[in-house]
C-alpha cells in the first residue's frame, strides 16, 4: 500500500516551492523597511499556553488543537497560531527590560484540526508580525499598513479593509450583558452559537449561518458601549488610516475567534477567496501578556495564511523568478569535463546554472534546456574548445554568438545582472 501524506496537508513541490521563496523574501524585503526582527519559535509547546492565551471556550482549543503526552506526561500542543510562542517568549527571556517596543515577524506552520477546504489546510503557514510594548494606535495603523504593502508587492490590489473595536475588559462585560439579553430565546441560532452563547457569546457576532448573520443584524452595536478610552483609541486608528488614504469599513459585528483581542480588531479580505475571504487579520490584544505570565505590556499583530495569499497569486496570473539563467550543453568528453569548471565559475558569480549529467544528446539535452526555462545556453563542443570559445544561444529569440571561453563570465554581466 502506499502511504500518502495525511488529510488536510501538502507537499510543496518545485515549482510552487519557488514561488513560496518568491513570497517569503518578499516579506522580509518588508520587514526590514518596517524596522521588524525575525523570531523563531517552537513547532511545539505546552498546551497551557494556548489554553490560557487564547481561551478555553473557543473553538480552537476545544475542538482543533493537536494534543498529545509526551514520555514525560506532559501535555504539548503544535502550535495552533503564532502570537501567544512569541509572547511567551519575550516574556521567558525578559525582552521587556530593554527599549520597548519590540518588533517581530515570524514564518511557520502551524496545526488546526478543521475541515480541508480551499486555503485551509490542517497544516497551514502563515507570516506574522507583533508590536509588544506600545499601546499608540498608530502601531495599529503601521501593521495594517505593513500588511498592505506586503500584498500590494505582488501587484495585487483587490482588496478591502474591514475594521472594528471590541473595548477592552473596563467596558466589554456590559456589551456582552445587553448582548445575551438580546440572543436570549433566540431559538434560531445555529446549534454551535447556543452553546457560544454560554461561553463565548461575542463569538456569535462572527457565525458564518446566513439564520444567525440574520439575527446578530439587530443585535446591539458594540461600538456604542466603549468606554471613553477606547472610544478615543478607535478614532484615533481611524484618522491614521484616513491619514495615509485607506479605505476601509467599518463592521460592528467583526470579532476574532481568540479570546485575547482587545480594541482594535481587522481583517484584510478579498472576494476571490470564497467563503474563506480573510488574506490576513489581527489586532490589538493587551491583555495576552498578562494572562500568560506577569506582566501588563500592550501589544498588536496580524497574520496572514501563505497558502491563500498563494491562490491570490495565482489569480492573479503572476510571474515568479525561478527560470534557470545558464544551461550548458557539452558535446564530447573533453567538453564534459571543460564543463564542470565553468559551472563553477558561473555559480561562484551568482547565476544559476547546470547542465546535464546523464550523456545525453544534444537534442535532449537542449529540450532539457527548454523544460527548465533556461534563459541562455552555453553550447561546447571539442572545435569550440580548440578555438578557445563556446557558443551562446539565446533561448527566445534562438539567435547565437561565439563568446570567448575566457570572457564568459564578462558576457554574462551584460546580459544580466547575477543574483546576490
Amino acid at each position: 500500500m502506499t502511504i500518502k501524506a495525511p488529510r488536510g496537508t501538502n507537499d510543496i513541490l518545485p515549482p510552487a516551492s519557488f514561488k513560496w521563496n518568491y513570497i517569503e523574501k518578499h516579506a522580509h524585503e518588508i520587514c526590514r523597511r518596517y524596522n521588524y526582527q525575525e523570531i523563531r519559535t517552537p513547532i511545539f509547546e505546552h498546551t497551557e499556553l494556548f489554553a490560557r492565551g487564547i481561551g478555553e471556550a473557543t473553538d480552537i482549543v476545544q475542538k482543533e488543537m493537536y494534543t498529545f503526552t509526551d514520555k514525560s506526561d506532559r501535555s504539548i500542543t503544535l502550535r495552533p497560531e503564532g502570537t501567544a510562542p512569541v509572547a511567551r517568549a519575550f516574556l521567558e527571556h525578559k525582552l521587556y527590560g530593554k527599549a520597548l517596543p519590540k518588533k517581530f515577524f515570524y514564518f511557520g506552520p502551524m496545526f488546526r484540526y478543521e475541515r480541508p477546504q480551499a486555503g485551509r489546510y490542517r497544516q497551514f503557514h502563515q507570516f506574522g508580525v507583533e508590536v509588544i510594548g506600545s499601546d499608540a494606535p498608530d502601531v495599529d495603523v503601521e501593521i495594517i499598513t505593513l500588511g498592505i504593502d506586503f500584498i500590494e508587492e505582488f501587484g495585487f490590489e483587490d482588496y478591502y479593509v474591514e475594521i472594528n473595536s471590541i473595548g477592552c475588559p473596563e467596558c466589554r462585560p456590559s456589551y456582552l450583558e445587553e448582548l445575551k439579553t438580546y440572543l436570549a430565546g433566540k431559538e434560531e441560532l445555529c446549534e454551535n452559537c447556543q452553546e457560544r452563547l454560554k461561553t463565548n457569546p461575542l463569538r456569535v457576532l462572527d457565525c458564518k449561518s446566513p439564520v444567525c448573520q440574520e439575527i446578530v443584524s439587530e443585535a446591539p452595536v458594540i461600538t456604542d458601549y466603549l468606554c471613553p478610552d477606547c472610544q478615543e483609541n478607535f478614532s484615533q486608528v481611524k484618522q491614521g488610516l484616513e491619514k495615509l488614504k485607506l479605505d476601509f469599513k467599518e463592521v460592528p459585528t467583526l470579532v476574532r475567534g481568540l479570546d485575547y483581542y482587545t480594541n482594535t480588531v481587522f481583517e484584510v479580505k478579498s472576494d476571490e477567496l470564497g467563503a474563506q475571504d480573510a488574506i490576513f487579520s489581527g489586532g490589538r490584544y493587551n491583555g495576552l501578556l498578562e494572562e500568560i505570565g506577569d506582566r501588563d505590556i500592550p501589544a498588536t499583530g496580524f497574520a496572514l495564511g501563505l497558502e491563500r495569499l498563494e491562490i491570490l497569486l495565482e489569480e492573479a496570473a503572476r510571474e515568479f523568478g525561478d527560470d534557470l539563467q545558464v544551461y550548458i550543453t557539452t558535446i564530447g568528453e573533453e567538453a564534459e569535463a571543460e564543463s564542470l569548471d565553468i559551472l563553477h565559475r558561473l555559480r561562484q558569480a551568482g547565476y544559476s546554472a547546470d547542465r546535464d549529467y546523464g550523456g545525453r544528446s544534444v537534442g535532449s539535452q537542449m529540450k532539457d534546456a527548454d523544460r527548465k526555462n533556461s534563459r541562455y545556453c552555453l553550447i561546447i563542443g571539442s572545435e569550440e574548445l580548440k578555438a578557445g570559445e563556446v557558443n551562446l544561444r539565446d533561448m527566445k529569440s534562438g539567435e547565437e554568438e561565439s563568446v570567448p571561453l575566457d570572457g564568459i563570465l564578462e558576457q554574462m554581466s551584460k546580459v544580466f545582472e547575477p543574483e546576490p
